[in-house]
């Protein structure tokens, strides 16, 4: 070896041990934040959905259990005003669609049915005077069609 030369005292270059996977640069510790965060706010607003249209759910099936319903006497009409008034109670709670009665309900009835759908006054109040009599004078089958016109502008 030559003293003269310094390039013969260096020595051969070194790579450093590349790193593991563990632990992450904190980037990706952001962006796991950010998912887990991400994915915990999407959860609570579904379940906050959920729970806020269950007496839509409801009142569709109450619906369709009523349509299946083979009795269309006195009870079923009753069971179909207690429906529409559910449904009113979470629609317009400032109404107080839940004490009313009589032409009181059935004008309400009419002023929030669809325009484009409207029924007759006098089927309208056929249906809700049903409720009372021992052989209902509405047909069952207009007083369902009202009912599920109403109820889809509703639920």
């Amino acid at each position: 070896m030559n003293r003269q030369d310094p390039l013969a005292q260096l020595r051969d270059i070194h790579l450093p041990e590349t790193g593991g996977f563990w632990p992450p640069a904190p980037g990706w510790w952001l962006v796991g934040a950010l998912v887990l965060i991400s994915l915990a706010a999407v959860l609570l607003f579904w379940r906050r959905h959920k729970r806020n249209t269950l007496w839509q759910r409801q009142a569709r099936d109450l619906l369709v259990d009523l349509e299946q319903s083979p009795r269309k006497d006195s009870r079923w009409f009753c069971e179909l005003n207690a429906l529409l008034k559910r449904v009113a109670r979470q629609a317009f709670p400032e109404r107080n669609p839940e004490v009313m009665s009589g032409h009181e309900w059935v004008d309400f009835l009419l002023e929030t049915a669809p325009n484009d759908r409207i029924a007759s006054r006098p089927m309208v109040e056929a249906m809700v005077a049903s409720t009372w009599q021992p052989r209902p004078a509405a047909d069952p089958a207009q007083a369902l069609s009202f009912a599920a016109a109403w109820l889809e502008t509703r639920v």
